[in-house]
């Protein structure tokens, strides 16, 4: 299912003072995606970015992981490719080659999305950076795939690093990983980082909607340069409300998409999905 708000297209992504958009300076549209509300419900914010033919990959996101039998269904039946890697574990890959890991067990009633795995070139140095600065807790190590399972409550999708033994690839289509925590611990965060000389990506800054919330941000970049963005909950929450028409909102834009002039005006190859 599809939840969310389907944002409005921005002209120059320069005016967004969060560097939203990371090096893309065009326009661009998101929509958010999920199994629930985003008050208790990993969701994956995907974004086109219009000119844009193709991305390379890195090696910074290593997969997505969620528990739902009927996603394996589905996957079959629509003839999607699947490798199964163990035992009711299948390894699929979204357009463009990101990877999901689809448990072939029945969804359970709380958010399915289990974990999302990030490489790391250090896992010590970056388990001390999520756990100690950033206060996530370690739930699981495993030595022989030299990863770390971490999260902030057990209920919440969980975060895995993994030592992937070299330098970390962040490619051009690399994103960030977001969290909502109250509005208030937003500058203690920030002092902390800069006390522990941090690399601050946007230092907090407040972004207006017009006739929405004022929300206020900070984003920071850990010690392989994955970029991790803290929202303030009380604003964001008005901001993150479902959008019943979500689906409707979703089909009105791809319908009135214009990418096909775009690029044939430009000469250029527009990819195909």
């Amino acid at each position: 299912p599809c939840f969310g708000k389907l944002c409005e297209e921005l002209q120059q992504i320069m005016s967004c003072k969060a560097t939203c958009n990371g090096p893309y300076d065009g326009k661009w549209s998101k929509t958010m995606f999920g199994f629930g509300p985003e008050d208790d419900h990993f969701v994956a914010e995907l974004t086109y970015n219009y000119g844009v033919g193709e991305y390379h990959l890195g090696n910074d996101f290593l997969g997505l992981t969620l528990q739902s039998s009927q996603a394996v269904s589905n996957a079959k039946r629509l003839g999607w490719p699947l490798t199964e890697v163990a035992e009711s574990l299948y390894l699929t890959q979204a357009p463009g080659g990101y990877p999901f890991y689809l448990v072939d067990k029945e969804q359970p009633p709380h958010d399915p999305v289990q974990k999302v795995c990030l490489g790391v070139s250090d896992l010590q140095k970056s388990t001390h950076y999520w756990n100690t600065l950033l206060g996530m807790k370690v739930i699981d190590k495993n030595e022989e795939k030299k990863t770390v399972l971490m999260g902030f409550a057990d209920t919440q999708c969980k975060l895995e690093l993994q030592d992937i033994s070299g330098t970390v690839d962040h490619g051009t289509a690399f994103g960030r990983i977001a969290f909502a925590c109250p509005r208030e611990q937003l500058p203690d965060l920030e002092a902390l980082m800069k006390k522990e000389n941090q690399k601050i990506l946007t230092p907090l800054v407040s972004l207006d909607t017009p006739g929405k919330a004022t929300v206020e941000v900070v984003i920071f970049s850990d010690p392989d340069g994955h970029e991790i963005c803290f929202v303030g909950d009380e604003a964001f929450r008005q901001l993150s409300m479902v959008d019943p028409k979500g689906n409707e909102l979703l089909d009105k834009a791809m319908a009135e998409d214009k990418s096909d002039e775009w690029f044939a005006k430009h000469n250029k190859q527009k990819a195909a999905a």
